[in-house]
């Protein structure tokens, strides 16, 4: 390709935005932003993307049969499945004016993920158990209502996603699919580039199973994401599951103090109110009331600076879901206005679950259950009973032990590329989808769903390879794998020679890009190249006569070869 007819040539001048990634690559021309979350993907892009969803898909096909789903969908179909009204990032599509709603007035999801189309698919074609197990993947675009689009690629409202579907006639053979797409994603991220920065964490398995999930988590000094791991067992979690302990504080007071309360009205956080009680925050409690899916009102607390953890709390509760309680239900159950929620003297209905890190403490506040009242002073055995158990209910943090071994977790920053989940019969069982075993009987039919985000994949690449000129692809994924670059084309033996060279290499098949402007100067093209980041740079010039300059992306040297020396190299 010729550099002077690329449509979307670099924008040096370009603002800078709130990641690496988008900066580079709306400065390299390879993205515009439409608007937050959202991007075209120019031509320089679109090669990028092309070349990672076709060797995720060369892997994909090895494990299944792709297909093409719709990107918007009836509601009936989530509304069988209860996601409509939970489902908390859900889109829609509705008519934009008058003149469109006099047409029609339907409302479609604009789907995020696409259990709810493959399912019925694929009970409209498989049931005998002879064509058991199967899968289906597709790459398709996808949509989120995320709160806050940031992050350049890695969070968007609309993003590419490769999502395969698992079907099975047992549990057994789910999970011997499950660990065969460990093992073919491990082959897609190092085909990639990242394999070797790219582990697999634990993460949360859902409403409708304790067991864990995996994620696919590129260690990112600038990922989103937390991860603990934990040396002894080579495991590493995400900071949503990891299972963690409180470091333990050591306080000066060991005699109980009277309990007091005492007003403290409008005070938000825990480090205003330590700082207007005169305490360490680890004095201080967070307790929080939510209701379950079943029905039930329950309170949990962490020690000041921790958050409760929804999902630890939801297992513990033995519940599928949890919620925060209504203002209502709050007022009823503390007989006080929301933020003076308290342990004391909560109504017998009502369970606790109290975090580890609450416990050991002597002198400690909560809650008054008292509006504008906090209580200080309050001791386990004397102002509460001492529970018969604590829990693990809080968000892990920096600094947290492994409860197993007492040892502080590693911490590291990361960046989700991909996520394999096991389904069970969720899905299943909502579209009433069996297979019809040997002797003719229905039995439930197994699911497991796997996510690898493309164009995510393409932000991260861009986080961890660059340096202060621009982005260095990988060799798989970049757009081209030459940028040839012509200087003193004024002279037209050089011009034509450094069309010669271009012509050469196309015809070996090398993908080459030929930055064939005349006017513009050497240093404005050696600049453009750096930033667009392609792995061989060559160029022709006056100054290389008969031989042509040959670097690489990642080093500083250069070298005079001969085109067929090149060509040999590449």
């Amino acid at each position: 390709m010729l550099y002077s007819k690329l449509f979307g040539k670099t924008k040096k001048n370009s603002k800078e935005y709130d990641s690496t990634n988008a900066t580079l690559l709306i400065k390299g021309g390879f993205i515009d932003q439409v608007m937050a979350g959202t991007y075209t993907y120019l031509t320089l892009g679109t090669k990028v993307l092309a070349k990672i969803e076709q060797i995720i898909r060369e892997e994909m096909d090895k494990i299944g049969n792709e297909v093409f789903m719709p990107s918007i969908t009836p509601a009936s179909l989530w509304q069988q499945t209860g996601r409509f009204e939970t489902v908390d990032v859900l889109m829609k599509t509705v008519p934009a004016n008058k003149f469109a709603l006099a047409k029609s007035d339907a409302e479609y999801v604009l789907n995020p993920t696409h259990e709810e189309v493959v399912t019925p698919l694929a009970k409209k074609f498989i049931t005998s158990y002879k064509d058991f197990p199967f899968a289906l993947y597709q790459i398709q675009t996808k949509f989120r209502n995320e709160p806050r689009v940031k992050s350049g690629l890695l969070r968007g409202r609309e993003f590419r996603m490769k999502d395969l579907y698992s079907f099975h006639t047992s549990e057994e053979d789910m999970k011997k699919y499950y660990e065969k797409v460990k093992e073919a994603y491990v082959k897609t991220f190092s085909r990639l580039g990242i394999g070797k920065d790219t582990v697999v964490a634990l993460a949360s398995g859902g409403s409708f199973t304790d067991d864990f999930s995996h994620e696919f988590q590129t260690l990112c000094d600038t990922g989103e994401d937390t991860l603990f791991y934990d040396k002894s067992s080579s495991v590493y979690y995400n900071r949503e599951v990891a299972p963690s302990l409180a470091p333990e504080v050591k306080y000066h007071d060991e005699k109980m103090l009277p309990r007091q309360d005492v007003v403290g009205e409008g005070i938000i956080g825990v480090e205003e109110l330590a700082n207007f009680l005169k305490i360490p925050v680890e004095k201080t409690t967070k307790t929080l009331i939510f209701e379950t899916d079943d029905g039930r009102v329950i309170a949990a607390a962490v020690r000041g600076g921790y958050d409760v953890n929804e999902d630890k709390l939801r297992k513990v509760a033995r519940c599928k879901a949890v919620k925060l309680a209504s203002e209502k239900t709050v007022k009823t159950v503390t007989k006080a206005e929301v933020g003076y929620a308290g342990i004391l003297d909560l109504p017998k209905e009502v369970e606790v679950y109290l975090d580890e890190s609450v416990a050991n403490r002597t002198n400690f506040e909560t809650g008054a259950n008292k509006t504008h009242y906090h209580s200080i002073n309050v001791n386990f055995g004397r102002d509460i009973p001492l529970p018969k158990q604590f829990f693990d209910i809080k968000i892990s943090k920096r600094g947290d032990l492994n409860p197993k071994t007492k040892k502080e977790y590693q911490v590291f920053a990361a960046s989700e590329v991909g996520n394999i989940f096991p389904l069970y019969t969720k899905f299943s069982e909502a579209f009433d989808y069996k297979y019809i075993d040997r002797e003719g009987k229905e039995k439930p039919i197994y699911m497991g769903c796997y996510g690898i985000g493309s164009s995510r994949i393409m932000g991260i690449i861009v986080e961890k390879y660059h340096d202060e000129r621009g982005i260095v692809w990988p060799k798989a994924v970049a757009p081209f794998q030459v940028h040839l670059v012509g200087l003193d084309l004024k002279d037209e033996s050089i011009k034509t020679k450094a069309h010669e060279v271009y012509q050469a290499l196309l015809k070996k098949n090398v993908d080459v890009i030929f930055d064939d402007r005349v006017e513009t100067t050497a240093g404005e093209k050696f600049s453009d190249a750096d930033l667009i980041g392609i792995p061989t740079r060559l160029v022709v010039s006056k100054r290389t006569a008969d031989k042509i300059e040959f670097k690489k992306r990642t080093e500083k040297k250069t070298e005079l070869l001969s085109l067929d020396d090149i060509i040999g190299r590449l």
